[in-house]
This record gives structure tokens, C-alpha cells and sequence, in this order.
């Protein structure tokens, strides 16, 4: 009978198979990976859901001296490290017994030097014992201390070509503050362990500091960030201090700047608020490309100009007009004026291109249409009498003679897109190459819905220019918002960019005392990256825009679209400031893998708040906060709601 209710018992709490316990799992089954091979001797490969690759190291040599917080800044920022330091005090009693066992070493080495005649080893070993005996004598009398300290580091990347090229370039990086990093050959799995926040340190590998040089080890600094001129951009949150930006700073490598934040992070109100400050502070003439309509009050409350580009409107801007430049010959020094004819064919070509290919980028467009296209704008230019000559430019009299002064001289009528259609008709019918049929038909089927002749609905760039930009406003605004977004409005600033090249750009001269500071703002940039032909010239545009004395400032949302367009990078690499408002979590993990940022920077970019992020000026970072004055609140909001409270 016991026997039968012991089983009765058992099967009472023993779960049938189709009942399933959930056992709780422990913190460290949660976050742990699924294995770490250590095999290797030189690295450890870390099996999850990614595979990553890891390679400790220690620190093997320090410099004599050394400043606060420079000795491993470098290896505390670089990319995706992990560094600990296990800093152990030294014992007074000790610390007595081994600076007196060093001094009479010393004193050794230096009776032996004399004796050979050694003067120079004499005098080195004489200022090291000097060195000992006054630190011996600080620790003494209680104003200095000696540690012991174990430095090591772990760098992970994704593939083992990226852990060898970041291995390099990591002890580059600290050899250059005289730090020398080692990897922990054969020991990777106790450095590992060692790097671990357990407080466990396996290796035995230290270096003995005194309380001053301990201090510089410490992370915890500041990032002071700015110049001594410039104009107030806001406040770093973390020390309370104004920043000073100065744009045109002559230790920036470029002027160039580009905004990434999600909608609604800020970016209009920042851009609006530099440009204002900056207009009135510092003189900086500024042209926006306006892809939404957000920069007309500015304008106005600066005394700019607004310039509407639409279907109705009556404002045409002709891609075929071309300006003189003023050079600086590298040779003797002096300035020279030029006119480029053929980088002007290249520009109107690839905006003609755009335009043939359309909003559906037909394949059908290759190098014999480029070709056909750019051979006929070549001729216009030529059947105007248009040369490299900068008088060529102008209308000559009977005698060939360009007559008046550089105000008074009467400018030729330009080529447009319209004489250059004709052309293209004219050619049609005269060829009798049959491998050019085909994109003369196409050509002359696509692209008279830019003819004005025609009534295209899209002819608002044929004609001869009837506006033209004037020296010296302080901003002038192309607004572009009531274009058609998904085809129109990429190719009108694509158009534009050119023209603002020639108009604004060019006109500035390569001499920096001469020249004007200028800014060119493209608002929206993700809108021009599906059309190569529009990331070539932004791409040109930021290489050589700092020759003219002129900042390129891109703006935009979507970080992932310039991420995942490789011939777009360039604009990145040509600015040397970069300003993170809010990113949306998709974002996040591009911007922190192309720039470096840190966890808790990538972090503070999710959960920041609107007018926040991060500015990163060259090497320096800062958290900044931007706050326009109630006055600039009146032009730079562009929140309905908040405008309607405003109002009332």
C-alpha cells in the first residue's frame, strides 16, 4: 500500500509530456553569446547571433612625460574598444624600499660612467636620481603616492580584415602619443576575461605611476568644442558654456557642413538660425535651395531676395549660362580671368541627361545618347562664337572689338534648352548613321515636355534667364516647394546647383582677402541621390567649394540613403562639421558605425530632445543645445501648432 501511494504521489507531480515547465533564465543566459571560440592565439571569435572577432592588448610602454587627458583619448574613442585599468596603490613602506633601492642603483651606474669618462650617461643618470629623491621625499612627507596600473583593450569588429586594418591603425594612432599597445599573443583569453567588469585581472603586466600621471588616465573630460570667433550656435549641455561656430575658421580643412536628424528633430530651425546670426554677425551672404518653402520668411526679415520657381510662375533660370572666373595663376601669383567652355558642356550635359532619362531612370539613355547630347551643346556654345576668350562672351562690333567698360559691355544671348532642341531636330534629320536613329527618336519624344515652344508642362527652365543674383544680399532664397517631389524638384536642384555654381560660387574670387564669404544651402539633399548625374556635381561642388571661400551646408533626413550610396560619401568626407539632431533608431546604427560614435552618444541621439545633438567639429565632440531668442522664434519655427500659439 505505500508502495502504490508513493507512485500515486510521483505521477501526481510529475508533468505529462505534453505539459511544458518554463524555466526562468538567468541574466548572464540572457546576455551572454553562444560560445567564444579560443582556439586562436591571436584573437577570439564570439559565436551569437553575428559573429564577431575580437583582439585584446596591453599596454606596453609609456612616455616620460605626459598631459591630462591626452594619454589614451585616442584609444578610448577609437571605434568599437573596450578599455579597463586596474590601478592598485603602492604601500608608503614599499614605495621607501624601492625608490632607496633605485637611488643606489643609480649612484652606481653614475660612479661607474665617471669613471669611463662618460659624461653625457653621467649627467642623464644624475638628473634620474635627482628625479627618485624628490619623489622618494614627496611620498614621504604625504604629497604624492606611487600605484600600480594594468591597461588593456579589446577591439571587436565584424570579419577578420577589418580586426588587422584596425589593429594597424590603432597602434598607429597611440604611437604618436609615445603610448605603445601590444596584443596579448597567446594570452587573449585571460586579457579577455581581464577586460570583463568582473574586477578580475589575470595578466601581469603594469606600470608604476605617481599621483600626478594616475590622474591622466582618467576619461572623464569634457569635450570643449568651438572657436574664439564666430557666432553663438547654442550651449554645450554639459559644461553650461556658449559655442562660438565660426564657419570660415582657418583650422577647419574644408568649410563645408552637413545636418542629419529625423522630422521634426530641428534641422530648419538650426540652419535658420545660423544663417541668421551669421548674416548679421559676421557678414556671411548665404543662398539656400529650398526644397520645401521653409526659408521665405527669413529672406524677408533679412532683406533678401525670394526667388519662386513653378509651373506658373513667371521666373526662368537658364542651365546654359556660363560666367567668367577670376583664377590665381600658380606660377607667378597674379589673378587672371577665364571661361571654361568645356567644364560648362560637361555640367549642362549631365543636367540634360537627368532630364532624358526622367522620373523612371530609362535604361534606354546610355553613352551614344550622352554623346549626341553633349556633342549639340558644344555647338551651340560654338555658334554664339563662345571660346575659352572671356571676351567672347560679350558682343563685338563690326571690327571685332568688345566695346565699353566690364559694367557696360552688353552680354551675348546665351543658348537654351530650346535653340538646342531645334538642333537636335536638325541633326535627326541629317544623319544617316542608323546606330543613332534610335536616341535621336527618343531624344527629340522625352524631351519636349521641357520646350516651352511646345507648352511642356516642365519648360520652366527654357528660355533666357530673367533673374540674376545680386552682390552682396545677405540671403537669397530659390524656393523650389511647389515643383512635383518625386521627379521635378531633384531635377530643379540639380538645374540649380549648376547655376548657382556659375552665378554665386564662381563669381567669388580664389583670393581670400578678396573674397566673400558665402554659403550654399541644399535642404533636403536625400532627394538628388537617386540621380548619379546629381551626386556627381554635389560631389564636385563640396571638393571645390572651399577654394572659392564658400560652405556647402547639406541637410537632410535620411542618413541611410547617403550610407547605402557609396558615390555619395564624398560630400561626408568634404565636411569637416557634422551636427546629429535626433535620429530615428533605424538610422542610429549607420551613423554610429561611419563616425565612431560611442554607445552613449548613439544612445543621447535616440532620447534626445528637439534643438539637441551632437556637434562634431574635426576631431571634437560636443553636446549641444540650441535655443533661438523669442525674436528668431518669430522666423526660424516652422511647427503649425506652435506658429497658431504664437499668433494668438
Amino acid at each position: 500500500m505505500k508502495k502504490n501511494k508513493k507512485l500515486q504521489e510521483e505521477q501526481m507531480y510529475t508533468p505529462k509530456p505534453e505539459q511544458k515547465i518554463l524555466k526562468r533564465k538567468t541574466i548572464k543566459e540572457l546576455i551572454a553569446p553562444s560560445g567564444i571560440d579560443v582556439s586562436n592565439i591571436d584573437h577570439l571569435e564570439i559565436i551569437s547571433n553575428t559573429k564577431r572577432y575580437a583582439r585584446s592588448f596591453f599596454v606596453s610602454t609609456l612616455p616620460r612625460m605626459c598631459t591630462f587627458p591626452e594619454l589614451f583619448r585616442d584609444m578610448y574613442l577609437f571605434g568599437d574598444i573596450n578599455t579597463s585599468i586596474y590601478i592598485n596603490p603602492i604601500k608608503e613602506e614599499k614605495s621607501q624600499n624601492d625608490l632607496n633601492r633605485v637611488i643606489n642603483e643609480l649612484e652606481t651606474e653614475r660612479i661607474v660612467a665617471a669613471d669611463k669618462g662618460n659624461i653625457n650617461r653621467e649627467s642623464t643618470i644624475t638628473q634620474k636620481r635627482f628625479e627618485a629623491e624628490q619623489l622618494r621625499d614627496e611620498i614621504a612627507a604625504g604629497f604624492n603616492k606611487l600605484f600600480e596600473a594594468t591597461v588593456v583593450s579589446t577591439l571587436f569588429t565584424y570579419n577578420l580584415e577589418d580586426l588587422e586594418r584596425s589593429t594597424k591603425m590603432l597602434a598607429s594612432e597611440m604611437s604618436k602619443t609615445l603610448v605603445g599597445v601590444k596584443s596579448a599573443w597567446g594570452m587573449q583569453e585571460e586579457t579577455f576575461q581581464s577586460n570583463l567588469p568582473l574586477m578580475n585581472n589575470k595578466i601581469n603586466k603594469s606600470h608604476t605611476f605617481d599621483r600626478n600621471s594616475m590622474g591622466t588616465v582618467f576619461p572623464f573630460t569634457t569635450s570643449e568644442i568651438g572657436h574664439p570667433t564666430g557666432v553663438p550656435l547654442g550651449f554645450n549641455k554639459q559644461t553650461g558654456t556658449p559655442i562660438l561656430f565660426d564657419n570660415f575658421h582657418s583650422s577647419l580643412t574644408n568649410y563645408n557642413m552637413v545636418i542629419f536628424a529625423k522630422s521634426g528633430a530641428g534641422k530648419s530651425v538650426t540652419m535658420k538660425t545660423l544663417v541668421s546670426r551669421s548674416s548679421v554677425l559676421m557678414g556671411i551672404e548665404s543662398l539656400a535651395l529650398d526644397a520645401e518653402g521653409e526659408y521665405t520668411i527669413v529672406a524677408e526679415s533679412l532683406g533678401g531676395i525670394n526667388v519662386v520657381i513653378s509651373p506658373t510662375s513667371k521666373t526662368i533660370i537658364n542651365i546654359f549660362d556660363i560666367e567668367t572666373e577670376t583664377i590665381k595663376d600658380e606660377i607667378t601669383g597674379k589673378e587672371r580671368t577665364v571661361l571654361n567652355v568645356e567644364n560648362k558642356v560637361e555640367d549642362v550635359t549631365q543636367g540634360l541627361l537627368t532630364m532624358a532619362k526622367g522620373s523612371t531612370r530609362s535604361t534606354e539613355v546610355n553613352e551614344l545618347t550622352k554623346q549626341i547630347i553633349a556633342e549639340s551643346v558644344a555647338e551651340e556654345y560654338a555658334a554664339l562664337g563662345i571660346t575659352s576668350n572671356p571676351n567672347s562672351l560679350y558682343v563685338q562690333d563690326s571690327a571685332g572689338i568688345v566695346r565699353g567698360d566690364m559694367f557696360s559691355r552688353q552680354k551675348k544671348k546665351m543658348p537654351t534648352i530650346g535653340s538646342w532642341y531645334r538642333r537636335i531636330q536638325a541633326k535627326a534629320q541629317d544623319n544617316k548613321n542608323s546606330d543613332y536613329q534610335f536616341h535621336y527618336s527618343y531624344l527629340l519624344k522625352v524631351m519636349k515636355q521641357y520646350i516651352r515652344e511646345y507648352d511642356g508642362q516642365m519648360a520652366y527652365f527654357d528660355g533666357q534667364s530673367t533673374f540674376e543674383l545680386l552682390e552682396g544680399a545677405p540671403f537669397i532664397n530659390l524656393d523650389i516647394s511647389q515643383l512635383e517631389e518625386r521627379f521635378a524638384r531633384p531635377l530643379a536642384q540639380q538645374i540649380l546647383l549648376s547655376w548657382i555654381w556659375e552665378k554665386f560660387v564662381k563669381k567669388n574670387s580664389e583670393d581670400k582677402k578678396k573674397a566673400a564669404k558665402k554659403r550654399v544651402l541644399v535642404d533636403e539633399a536625400w532627394m538628388l541621390l537617386p540621380y548619379p548625374e546629381a551626386v556627381d556635381f554635389l560631389n564636385k561642388m563640396a571638393r571645390r567649394a572651399r577654394k572659392r571661400n564658400v560652405s556647402l551646408a547639406i541637410i537632410s533626413q535620411r542618413f541611410q540613403d547617403f550610407y547605402e550610396k557609396p558615390e555619395a560619401q564624398a560630400v561626408l568626407t568634404s565636411s569637416d562639421t557634422k551636427l546629429f539632431l535626433a535620429q530615428d533608431k533605424s538610422e542610429i546604427q549607420y551613423l554610429k558605425e561611419v563616425f565612431k560614435l560611442s554607445e552613449g552618444e548613439a544612445n543621447f541621439l535616440v532620447t534626445c530632445q528637439r534643438g539637441e545633438g551632437l556637434l562634431k567639429v574635426g576631431a571634437d565632440t560636443a553636446i549641444l543645445k540650441i535655443t533661438p531668442t523669442r525674436k528668431e522664434f518669430e522666423f526660424v519655427e516652422t511647427n503649425l501648432n506652435q506658429l497658431a500659439k504664437m499668433k494668438k
